[in-house]
Formats: C-alpha cells, structure tokens, sequence
C-alpha cells in the first residue's frame, strides 16, 4: 500500500487552483469539476461536494494538520506570499527555530494551514 493523495477542502475550486500555482508552482493533473487533482498529490475538494460525503460540517482554522513544502531562497518566497496574497493570515511570519531552520505558517484562503521550512 501506499499514500497517493493528500485532499484539502477548498471553498472556490479556480481560486485555490491559482493559489497553490502562484505560490507553489503546482499543475492541474486532472479536474473532475469539484474535484481537481494537482502536481505533487495535492487534491482540491469542492466544500459542498465533501460536506454531502460526510454529512458535517467543514472547520477551517482547525489546525489538526499543515501542508508542509521546502523552499531553499525562503526570503524570497516570504516576498513573494506577501506581494501576490497581501491579506494572508499568518500563524508566524518569517522565524528561525533553535535548530536552524527558518519557517513560515500561514493560513490558505480556506483556513488550511501551510508551513514553508528551508531544507534540512
């Protein structure tokens, strides 16, 4: 067995699809409408399509996982987030751990939360 996919929840399909682009360089593989399949595993699931599967309600902000990505030139990615996505909610901006690394965490538009570290 292995891990394939890993599935977001997003309010506005197009909107996030250009999000995870701008800032990530990520591809649509596959758009099943509601459903889009993106570069490096990433899906995007339509908000209402995923409540009609579970029957509950979707808690953005819920912070019971992050998205991880690694990015050498951080600084500039950090420039980057704050030009193209200026309204961005951050858990903490720019820092670096006592080991190292720099970090940053954020918010996505949906309230799914991101963390971009330096390589290890």
């Amino acid at each position: 067995m292995k891990l394939k996919n890993i599935l977001i929840v997003v309010n506005d399909i197009e909107r996030s699809r250009r999000y995870y682009h701008d800032l990530f360089g990520l591809d649509v593989i596959l758009d099943n409408g509601g459903n889009m399949i993106l570069t490096e595993g990433l899906v995007l699931q339509d908000r209402e399509i995923w409540k009609s599967f579970l029957c509950k309600d979707v808690i953005p902000e819920n912070n019971a996982s992050e998205l991880y990505f690694e990015e050498s030139d951080i600084e500039a990615f950090a420039e980057k987030l704050e030009r193209l996505y200026p309204d961005t909610v951050y858990v903490n901006r720019l820092m670096t751990h006592s080991w190292g690394q720099k970090v940053i965490r954020f918010y996505d538009p949906d309230g799914n939360l991101i963390e971009v570290g330096t390589p290890m």
